[in-house]
């Protein structure tokens, strides 16, 4: 009786492994161990145990016996019967104990299979190691099998759990069966009521009216789904997450309360779904285990990746799967998506599409997005041990709707706060409290030490232990004095600054209290760089004072400028001078040649090309820059060059500052400078250029400021004909640059001669150039066709290619200075100052 009791809950599939073991045992005259029970579960081909087996490549040869043998379960058994060894008595107990921790009321051939492999000294173990066989794989597809449950695996593995005993199957099957509900559930949902009661969850702030929505659309007689629609980071799945708290709270409708809502992980319902028709059936139990359950709603965020979810050929993806019962009304769905993935996946199933309820949420305006903030920021700085300053609240409100345009509120303000208080906490240091408890923890390890070393006799050993430990004591008063006066750090809008700095680029200068003063100087800036014009760069910084100070359109560039003036004058010079003076490095300059864009066919490249064309996924020349660098500089050379459609596409940029590129995505040029230069008018400036640089004397400037005006005018209504007035019209100055006068070349000739000066005191060599020596130098430099352009080359080739071959050939050496001078016509080079210890690296 005792021995029909504990074999009572085996499956026949389980007694017959263990016949199979008695057998092998038999043959080598010996008593069965757990390495015979291994082997008999693998020849039970149809058990789990032995699928398994097999799923880590375990085979006839690992076995040394044949899968199928045709050993029979035989109902005399006693003169058959083998003794089983300690390790494999133990082994079995450790099977039964496994079906009472699983809450199994029958113990199959998975069961022995996990108990087998819980002793790595059993001969069984040690037969698979042997093998080669991936254990850990094995234990995790047993672990995972037996924690979903006996109902969810029926069929998938074949295994017949039918008993001798019927009474053994039948008993507490109500019971079994909700628990295996529940377990599924567990297995592959989230709990949003139980996480909401356990304080989980950040308090919704707003969103009442779409709340409001959600909860008249669940009540509803027939098509109660809901589906929340939203771009990615305006609180989708944190308004389901509101509703979970409500039901908690019990602040909703009679036919509400009580609800639970548990999100579906679609992808552990897809995990490990081998085999067709195992994903369909997950999910059949998991409608069917709802259908009974009318307390459950359902949220799957992302819905739609239930549209083609588990789908192979021959198979229904999930979305076919539900749509009968969510047109019944029998389960009940919330779903979140995108508007994109909802007219991609959703939309284009009408009959999925007409089960669902949509519930638009729009991106909060700055002032909600604040409400929200003020709302989690009791969170933030619990786990944070910081104080968050409402001054850092609306800092990262109003930085991250101006400085990150590609996410949406409330989700960027959010990571600001969240990034600015880690590094502060980082900055900051450890706090009094943690290194109280490192010090407390080591008082302990001093003191045990202490107190060992007494019970050896060792005091003098003891009496160091006691010392340190006085001094730990100490310490801790110390720390336990400072916490009382100690203050969490707060962060202010300068660290949510930093924050903007180091995830966009923009240095954090521009973004504070300095970003005034640098706008105020930036006219005296830019001079320091661009020589002789004056005018143009007074109308540039004003432009970008109006953007910067808000009086502008904010939904505009900062700045658009169309650069007009012959060759050699600066306009160049200028964008690159403006994107060092704004962003902090020429490198922020994105130049583009429009001569390249003069055919319709080359248009293209600046958005990208369209779909089913070379180079679709390559993006398009000027979006993906302008994507990557959004606070920058864009020239347009030769503007007038271009195409006409260029000037479409860029009336978009001047007036709402977004362009679409061909993937559909827009690009924010809202934080540009556009600067376009022109060629128009250049034959007339051309002869200004011939008089300016004839201009010697003040006197002389003048006359040829009030030609220069002259010019500009009859250069503007070329303009006016060149381009279409609903381009012009969107252009913030049109600036027409003076012809450069030989003081402004002299000027530009210093300039180039101290920037290569200040390359020169790295070597320790100082350089003196005589006023004949520069005179000689515009001579050569200045081009009245194409304007200081060569200067830079003519200093290169009479200046620093011989400064070059003297240092290499040692004429010239650390510490000279040298003098250039004119002599006759050429340039004649004198070392005037020799160091003493010449040669040396002079110390610093």
């Amino acid at each position: 009786m005792q021995e029909f009791n504990l074999f009572a809950r085996f499956t026949s599939n389980a007694k017959q492994c263990l016949v199979n073991a008695q057998e092998i045992a038999k043959n080598k005259n010996s008593d069965i161990d757990t390495d015979d029970i291994l082997v008999g579960i693998y020849m039970v081909s149809d058990s789990v145990g032995s699928k398994l087996l097999k799923g880590v490549g375990f085979s006839d040869s690992m076995a040394k016996f044949p899968a199928d043998s045709g050993f029979q379960l035989e109902s005399d058994s006693k003169q058959s019967i083998v003794t089983l060894t300690e390790t494999a008595k133990n082994a079995l107990e450790v099977a039964m104990g496994l079906g009472k921790t699983y809450q199994s009321n029958y113990i199959g051939t998975e069961h022995i299979l996990r108990a087998l492999l819980m002793d790595k000294k059993s001969k069984a173990y040690l037969m698979l190691k042997g093998e080669n066989v991936h254990i850990i794989s094995l234990t995790t597809e047993l672990d995972r099998f037996l924690q979903r449950g006996s109902e969810e695996n029926m069929g998938i593995y074949g295994e017949d759990y039918s008993d001798e005993n019927p009474m053994i199957m039948k008993r507490d099957y109500t019971a079994r069966q909700g628990t295996g509900d529940e377990k599924m559930f567990e297995a592959y949902s989230i709990d949003f009521t139980q996480k909401a009661q356990e304080g989980k969850f950040d308090p919704i702030v707003g969103r009442d009216k779409e709340i409001a929505r959600v909860i008249s659309i669940l009540n509803r007689r027939t098509k109660n789904n809901p589906v929340l629609i939203g771009e990615p980071g305006v609180g989708k799945t944190a308004l389901v997450e509101g509703l979970a708290q409500r039901i908690v709270d019990d602040k909703v409708p009679e036919q509400l309360s009580g609800k639970k809502i548990l999100m579906l992980d679609m992808a552990s319902v897809i995990a490990g779904t081998k085999y067709r028709g195992e994903f369909e059936d997950r999910l059949k139990k998991i409608v069917d285990a709802l259908k009974k359950d009318k307390s459950i709603i359902l949220f799957i965020d992302e819905l739609h990746t239930i549209v083609g979810a588990g789908a192979a050929e021959g198979a229904i993806d999930a979305a076919n799967i539900l749509k009968p019962t969510l047109s019944r009304g029998e389960i009940q769905i919330i779903g979140a998506t995108t508007f994109d993935d909802y007219r991609k996946h959703i939309e284009k199933d009408a009959a999925l599409e007409r089960r669902f309820q949509p519930v638009t949420l729009a991106e909060p305006t700055p002032e909600e997005t604040l409400a929200i903030l003020k709302g989690i920021r009791p969170k933030y700085e619990e786990y944070h041990k910081v104080k968050i300053t409402d001054e850092s609240l609306e800092a990262a409100v109003k930085m991250s709707k101006r400085y990150i345009s590609d996410r949406f509120l409330p989700d960027k303000a959010i990571d600001l706060i969240d990034e600015a208080a880690s590094l502060l906490k980082i900055k900051s240091g450890q706090s009094p409290a943690k290194s109280l408890k490192s010090l407390e923890k080591e008082l302990k390890k001093v003191i045990a030490k202490k107190e060992d070393a007494v019970i050896g006799a060792k005091y003098i050993i003891a009496a160091e232990y006691k010392q340190k430990e006085e001094l730990l004591e100490a310490k801790i008063r110390n720390i336990k004095k400072a916490t009382k006066s100690y203050h969490e750090p707060e962060i202010t809008a300068e660290n949510i600054a930093e924050v903007i700095s180091i995830t966009t680029g923009v240095p954090i200068t521009r973004l504070v209290k300095k970003e005034s003063e640098s706008l105020l100087k930036m006219e005296q800036d830019l001079k320091k760089r661009i020589i002789g014009q004056e005018e143009a760069i007074k109308e540039v910084a004003r432009a970008i004072r109006r953007s910067r100070t808000g009086i502008s359109n904010e939904k505009r560039p900062i700045g658009a400028f169309i650069f007009l003036g012959p060759t050699g004058v600066g306009k160049t010079e200028l964008a690159k001078a403006l994107a060092a003076e704004m962003f902090s490095s020429e490198d922020m300059l994105i130049k583009l040649d429009m001569s390249e864009f003069m055919e319709k066919h080359n248009v293209a490249r600046l958005v990208g090309a369209p779909a089913g064309y070379v180079g679709y996924d390559e993006g398009g020349q000027l979006t993906e820059i302008v994507r990557r660098k959004p606070y920058s500089v864009i020239l347009l050379d030769e503007i007038e060059k271009a195409h006409p459609d260029v000037f479409n596409m860029f009336l978009q940029i001047l007036e709402d500052g977004y362009l679409t590129d061909a993937k559909g995505l827009k690009v924010d040029f809202r934080n540009t400078v556009i600067i376009m230069t022109s060629n128009v008018g250049a034959e007339r400036m051309f002869k200004t250029a011939k008089l300016g640089f004839a201009a010697d004397t003040e006197t002389e400037e003048k006359e040829l400021d009030t030609l220069h005006k002259k010019i500009s005018e009859e250069v503007m209504e070329t303009v006016k004909t060149k381009f279409r007035p609903e381009f012009i019209n969107r252009i913030d100055k049109i600036v027409v640059f003076k012809a450069l006068s030989r003081l402004d070349v002299k000027k530009i000739v210093n300039l180039q001669l101290k920037e290569l000066q200040d390359r020169l005191k790295e070597k320790n060599i100082t350089i003196k150039v005589s006023e004949s020596a520069k005179k000689f130098l515009i001579e050569k430099g200045y081009d009245v066709e194409n304007g200081a352009r060569p200067m830079r080359r003519t200093i290169e080739n009479l200046v620093e290619s011989p400064l070059a071959e003297g240092m290499l050939s040692g004429e010239f050496k650390e510490g000279d200075l040298i003098s250039i001078m004119k002599m006759e016509d050429s340039l004649q080079f004198y070392v005037l100052q020799v160091k003493a210890d010449k040669g040396k690296v002079k110390s610093k």
